[in-house]
């Protein structure tokens, strides 16, 4: 029995349901599209979600409990345990305020929780972002700035799950060659010199970050300047990622080939500051 709807994407909605078989328990139920490529990449993510059910049976690790699935007049259907916003979200609905670091350490403990989990298991998610990461409930309590002269919301239980395993790669599968979105994509990703389990690990720290500060840590949609704002940040790229990738346009010498002197160039310099 659906309720309400809790939100749309290309692949379809998902909806909050009332489940009768489950003794009336609420669940959130993604319903796909009747396209062939959103179907084949439902039956992926079933056969992941799958596997993590059976190596975790207790739900201990903190990804996404799918219930059930179903095949209803061509759309694929997957009935998952309900829960609350994302933590992008949250953070958008709260003027992009960022969370205090004790909330950042632990939602940033789960999440390696749940990734360890998936790489012991031969899986690297691939997708990891704000967007994928959901609070189980996400009530907060309000206060007022009186500085700032608006209301600032804190979330009440920083427990999280990790979902979306549509993209998820099994380490015997076939890897595609551009994986992650873009703002959470390692540069061994860019450069096209392949991918496992590390990719996820970039993404987690772009994550805290952002949690931290509230904002993006590479705030761009171009390979060369995102590769300059890396630079900026953590120092050059190493040579052996030079020397090895086919990527050879944005080099020249063994180094980027990247102007500083060009608008693009003072937008790095200005908006990325070194870690160290």
């Amino acid at each position: 029995e659906i309720i309400s709807t809790l939100g749309e994407g290309t692949f379809g909605r998902v909806v909050q349901c009332i489940d009768h078989r489950r003794g009336g328990a609420r669940v959130a139920l993604k319903i796909i599209k009747n396209v062939e490529k959103y179907k084949e990449a439902a039956r992926l993510e079933i056969n992941v979600l799958e596997k993590i059910n059976e190596k975790d049976p207790e739900n201990m690790n903190l990804c996404v409990r799918m219930f059930d699935w179903l095949d209803y007049h061509g759309h694929m259907c997957i009935s998952f345990e309900l829960l609350g916003l994302s933590t992008f979200d949250f953070l958008k609905d709260n003027n992009y305020l960022p969370y205090p670091i004790h909330q950042v350490r632990h939602m940033a403990y789960q999440v390696c929780q749940a990734v360890k989990f998936l790489h012991d298991n031969k899986l690297t998610h691939t997708d990891l972002k704000p967007e994928n990461i959901l609070f189980v409930n996400s009530d907060y309590e309000l206060s007022y700035n009186l500085e700032k002269k608006r209301d600032e919301r804190s979330v009440k239980s920083t427990a999280i799950r990790v979902v979306d395993f549509g993209s998820a790669t099994f380490d015997h599968e076939h890897h595609s060659t551009i994986v992650s979105t873009r703002h959470y994509r390692a540069p061994e990703v860019i450069l096209e010199l392949g991918w496992s389990q590390p990719c996820d690990v970039w993404s987690i720290g772009c994550i805290i970050f952002e949690y931290y500060v509230g904002f993006t840590l590479f705030q761009t949609h171009d390979n060369r300047e995102h590769l300059a704002m890396m630079e900026r940040i953590l120092g050059p790229i190493p040579s052996r990622m030079i020397r090895k990738t086919r990527k050879q346009k944005y080099f020249y010498h063994g180094r980027l080939d990247w102007d500083e002197n060009t608008s693009a160039g003072r937008y790095v310099r200005e908006n990325c500051k070194p870690l160290r």
